[in-house]
């Protein structure tokens, strides 16, 4: 099997990169095409993943259309010279388009319900739209295939990573001590027209109050106020996760943090104009993340103070992770036969929305 994969977006490479190289070693040949992102490349080289870039993300309406255009004429021009059997995306915008024109299948992973500009651009033209099982927002039904999971599961379940509690030790501290990751989006992506998160004074306040009870670690998108540069994350980007695995706590703009936060069981706090299906139920369910939109930043920060007054808070996330992890599949596993089988997969492996359970017929590959 040809399997072309478009990454537009750094979370994207976390999501098929465990994948990769079990479709491999099966036999079935990998083309990767990539959109220039913030570090989408160079997480692709980290974990050497070999790429063709297609496009560098403008921002505004008026640039991302005209990257729209650019990019789907190269991958066409690709999808015609390497003749791939199904083309794979989160978002799903290049490949619905191109697999649409050229007849090649192609499955939509997406877990971002207020994309609805890109979503309106993909529905249409894709095979099949897969979501989390807590995805709230229309899609076309006889398109729609669910699964009980998260993005964030396909890197993150214990199957697929162990933190190395090593890498936090090369920042001067102990996983045991209290540190903080703090991230900033530069809400310059097409579903984040008209979203904001904290405001500049909100980012110094917080950050600053953090600082006073441990490390504090930024990870931001876009420039940071003077005052806040010496808080700027030391290490590289792939590496992220083994820090966060041992962080007292995440708070910031990025749901697919919030999100890594929880499986991972730290927890989180997101502030943004609009929640996520997967975040909404890692706080109504589990207890886990909590959600402020962008009037409700002094809320946020109550919280903050709240759940750093409780009592060994380590061991009480750890506890509510379990109970996450045993209703939740490996999705690495399940991404790997998805493909393979397609398209009696979809069926045999997913649900459709509000139905029954997760049928599996085998053990997951890899």
């Amino acid at each position: 099997m040809r399997i072309l994969i478009d990454i537009s977006h750094p979370a994207h490479v976390h999501f098929f990169r465990n994948a990769i190289p079990i479709w491999q070693r099966h036999g079935h040949r990998v083309q990767m095409v990539s959109r220039r992102k913030d570090i989408a490349l160079q997480l692709l080289s980290a974990y050497r993943l070999p790429h063709r870039c297609l496009s560098t993300a403008g921002k505004g309406k008026l640039s991302l259309l005209r990257e729209l255009f650019l990019h789907d004429f190269r991958l066409f021009r690709e999808a015609t010279r390497t003749k791939p059997d199904i083309m794979l995306q989160i978002g799903g915008l290049f490949v619905s388009h191109v697999g649409f024109l050229k007849g090649i299948p192609s499955i939509t992973f997406t877990d971002t319900e207020m994309a609805s500009i890109s979503n309106a651009l993909t529905f249409p033209f894709t095979s099949a739209v897969v979501t989390p099982d807590c995805y709230d927002a229309p899609v076309p039904a006889s398109r729609h295939f669910v699964y009980p999971g998260y993005h964030e599961l396909a890197y993150l379940h214990p199957k697929r990573f162990t933190p190395d509690p090593a890498v936090v030790r090369q920042l001067g501290i102990a996983p045991e001590d209290p540190f903080f990751i703090v991230r900033f989006v530069s809400w310059g992506a097409a579903h984040d027209v008209g979203e904001s998160g904290f405001s500049r004074p909100a980012k110094v306040e917080m950050v600053e109050e953090l600082a006073r009870r441990g490390r504090v670690f930024i990870t931001s998108e876009g420039r940071l106020p003077e005052r806040l540069l010496p808080y700027r994350f030391p290490v590289a980007p792939e590496l992220i996760h083994h820090v966060m695995a041992f962080s007292t706590l995440v708070i910031g703009e990025s749901a697919t943090m919030a999100s890594e936060a929880a499986v991972l069981g730290v927890p989180a706090i997101f502030v943004s104009t609009s929640p996520r299906g997967y975040t909404t139920e890692q706080e109504n369910r589990y207890g886990m993340t909590f959600t402020f939109n962008h009037h409700q930043q002094e809320l946020a920060l109550n919280k903050m103070r709240e759940l750093l007054a409780i009592d060994r808070v380590r061991e009480v996330w750890q506890a509510k992770r379990e109970r996450l992890l045993s209703d939740k599949i490996d999705v690495t596993g399940w991404l790997v036969r998805l493909v393979e089988e397609y398209p009696l997969s979809l069926e045999n492996l997913c649900l459709r929305p509000k139905s029954g359970t997760l049928r599996e017929t085998a053990p997951c590959a890899g």
